[in-house]
């Protein structure tokens, strides 16, 4: 991609510079105690990276000390008054919690002071204070929810995982660019492959939006594989798999609670009798490794692609090893300057649609 000379010099002055990362203290099932001890881990891997724990200072102090980390130069506190509750309305977010940790965090990303904000709170109201705060990027209409889901190979990025309940085929020929620079900059696949999740690998399947989305990224830049079905998810056969946020959030609710119940078979199964816990003892380094490579905590972190700044959104109930794998990912978005090369490529997709 031939990246706009303005887009290579904040590149290159991102490349050059320390990394700050803003983390919503407070936000999550679990706040502090679980955010602190993943920014500390995150310090200790990361010498070269800086952290501003966003929050109440109280609080924040109390936990650094708990942490044996109140000396860390990598760690700062800024403080909030306000925390946005779980299940507060993003409405009531967005005009009533104008000092919670979240939009602190944010606003931090958006005069510069933070590169990447995480949080592990509200998904609506992240989203919307988000789209507020940091406004979206040219040509895209919203923004999208991607992470990265395991698979036999090795793991398939999806999107949209539920920002968005209907799409045309406008905002999914969107996703697929964005799910492809993402691709590309994490992983360093210059041409993932980018399927869209119908009911049948058929050109006649689906809706109206599916097929003419389908028809769009074929006819684009973008290495189209054409339509994924739903086992396709985990068999790694596409890099990106594009789907409206209704179908992709449905998908993404399902696959863990069908890994939920495999676990749950499996500890009763070995539990049952004095022998298949003999079994189990035996089996038991299979089973870790099994359970290793499936681990939802290491694929902790989804973006929130399509916006002015980089937003990770950690799952509510994560634990710190979890919290901090959400880092890793707000670290190689920033370093790939991924809002970046999704601008450039939107603004390669306008100039070839002008001159045709």
């Amino acid at each position: 991609i031939q990246l706009p000379r303005c887009i290579c010099s904040i590149w290159i002055q991102r490349m050059n510079s320390r990394i700050t990362i803003a983390l919503d203290a407070m936000g999550g099932d679990f706040g502090t105690a679980v955010v602190v001890p993943a920014a500390v881990l995150a310090a200790r891997e990361n010498p070269d990276i800086d952290f501003i724990l966003v929050g109440d200072k109280a609080e924040l102090e109390k936990s650094l000390i708990r942490e044996s980390a109140t000396g860390n130069s990598q760690l700062q506190i800024r403080h909030a008054s306000q925390k946005v509750e779980m299940d507060e309305l993003p409405s009531s977010a967005l005009r009533n919690k104008k000092d919670s940790s979240m939009r602190v965090a944010l606003n931090l990303v958006k005069e510069g002071a933070a590169n990447a904000c995480v949080s592990a709170g509200n998904t609506g109201a992240l989203m919307a204070t988000s789209r507020f705060v940091l406004k979206m990027l040219p040509g895209i209409d919203r923004p999208a929810i991607c992470t990265a889901l395991p698979s036999e190979k090795s793991h398939t990025w999806m999107l949209d995982l539920g920002a968005n309940v209907d799409c045309d085929a406008e905002h999914l020929l969107q996703f697929a660019v964005m799910g492809s620079e993402l691709a590309g900059a994490v992983d360093g696949n210059r041409h993932p492959s980018v399927g869209v999740l119908n009911i049948g690998e058929e050109e006649i399947k689906g809706n109206e939006q599916v097929r003419e989305a389908a028809h769009m990224i074929s006819e684009s830049s973008l290495n189209y594989a054409g339509f994924a079905e739903g086992d396709d998810i985990y068999k790694g056969n596409f890099d990106v798999i594009v789907c409206d946020g209704f179908i992709g959030n449905v998908s993404l609710k399902t696959s863990e609670g069908v890994a939920r119940m495999i676990a749950t078979f499996i500890k009763q199964e070995f539990t049952r009798n004095i022998f298949t816990k003999l079994a189990a003892l035996v089996a038991m380094p299979v089973l870790k490794a099994f359970r290793s490579r499936i681990d939802p905590r290491l694929y902790n972190g989804a973006s929130l692609l399509g916006l002015r700044g980089i937003v990770i959104k950690s799952h509510g109930s994560a634990d710190a090893l979890s919290f901090s794998n959400a880092i890793k990912v707000a670290i190689v978005s920033v370093r790939e300057a991924v809002p970046d090369r999704i601008s450039a490529r939107l603004q390669s997709f306008q100039e070839n649609r002008q001159a045709t």
